[in-house]
């Protein structure tokens, strides 16, 4: 476990500094513990602990009794001079969250920006504002961003990567993270730019030993991604998440991607909220609230707000069915205001999944909901960027 073949020494003691950082994320341990936990000698771990502590990364906490025998020092994670922050960019709003080394939060700003169609300056200008705003706060901490995300609920692709395009705010091409550079230089140079991939892999972590995830998801549109025993399936062009792009309705209107009857066009947040005779309500109020407020109305029975759901879980349905045959997951996991509804999607979808008489020919996935809510994406970026940091513990004592 401690000493994977193939790798020198120098590599050995990263990947065992790591191990120890990873141990310490989930809580305080004692280094009879940690050597226990990693499968290392108490006199290695008491080196490597040397080696984390003259760094900064590790302290020891407190002293606690054992019951049995001498008292056990109690190690936890410092790394005070860090944080990991990333930004959601949706339908709403701007999102700036920041969380410490052991996954508490530090700091979250957001500012609505009011969905102004087709005028990607007026968004960005209201995105670099906030994450200005953020960084002044970590700053007054004391606090240096690492493994900056930024977070948009579209497909992204190319390289650099660009949004290709958004539905939800009537964008073609947007580079999103060089108009961010241009308005807030301080913005990291090694900042990312990301879809749904990250909530997909925050929720999948909650489900350990599920190796095929396909997760779907709509709030800000529709969109998903398919991780196949820990990576991501992006396809030639970044697009395979892209799932409120299936052109599913043959006969439908135009999309804006060049495509005629996505899934976003028959059964997107917007189609759906103004069947339900509520478009007046996410003009007042913004997209969420008023999804927030379309699903309590579904649950309530609401009769046209029903309907309107209905009318859209057949395609919901058509497209997973679809998704299923093609992808083959173990569990489909729903997120967005999706996860509030999946009981009805689940219904609707669960009699097309059936293969061979009762199921003989392979087992129907489950549909379940996502449990992260409306941070999901924000909360796997922040694991990305911290999991990417604990690989190489010195490396982040060095910046």
């Amino acid at each position: 476990m401690s000493s994977p073949a193939g790798l020198d020494s120098a590599d050995v003691r990263i990947h065992n500094l790591g191990l120890l950082m990873r141990r310490l994320v989930d809580g305080p341990s004692s280094r009879s513990e940690l050597a226990a936990a990693v499968g290392l000698s108490r006199g290695t771990v008491t080196a490597l602990v040397d080696v984390l502590s003259d760094a900064g990364l590790v302290r020891e906490s407190s002293v606690v009794a054992s019951g049995t025998g001498r008292p056990r020092t109690m190690l936890t994670l410092a790394a005070d001079g860090f944080a990991f922050a990333a930004v959601q960019l949706d339908a709403d709003q701007a999102i700036f969250l920041a969380h410490d080394l052991a996954g508490e939060e530090l700091v979250r700003v957001a500012e609505h920006h009011g969905r102004p169609m087709g005028d990607p300056d007026a968004v960005i200008d209201v995105a670099a504002h906030v994450i200005g705003a953020g960084l002044d706060e970590l700053d007054s901490l004391c606090r240096a961003p690492v493994g900056l995300t930024v977070v948009v609920l579209a497909p992204v692709g190319g390289e650099p990567r660009i949004v290709l395009a958004d539905t939800d705010l009537g964008w073609g091409q947007v580079d999103v993270l060089g108009m961010l550079r241009a308005r807030e230089p301080r913005l990291p140079a090694d900042a990312l730019l990301s879809s749904d991939e990250p909530a997909a892999l925050a929720e999948a972590q909650l489900l350990p030993g599920e190796r095929f995830v396909l997760y779907l998801k709509s709030n800000s549109g529709i969109g998903g991604a398919y991780l196949a025993d820990g990576a991501f399936i992006q396809g030639a062009h970044a697009l395979a998440g892209a799932v409120g792009h299936l052109p599913v309705d043959h006969d439908g209107l135009p999309c804006a991607c060049g495509q005629r009857g996505c899934l976003v066009n028959v059964a997107g947040p917007d189609v759906v909220l103004a069947a339900a005779g509520m478009a007046d309500v996410r003009d007042r109020d913004g997209l969420t609230a008023a999804l927030a407020a379309f699903v309590e109305r579904v649950r309530a029975g609401e009769p046209t707000a029903t309907a309107a759901f209905a009318s859209a879980s057949v395609w919901i349905a058509r497209t997973i069915a679809i998704l299923r045959m093609t992808l083959d997951p173990s569990v489909i996991v729903l997120g967005g205001y999706w996860a509030d509804l999946s009981q009805q999607i689940a219904e609707a979808t669960t009699p097309r999944l059936r293969l061979g008489v009762d199921g003989a020919l392979a087992p129907t996935p489950p549909i379940v909901a996502g449990r992260l809510g409306a941070d999901a994406a924000l909360l796997g970026a922040l694991h990305q960027a911290r999991d990417a940091a604990i690989a190489d513990p010195l490396r982040l004592a060095a910046r």
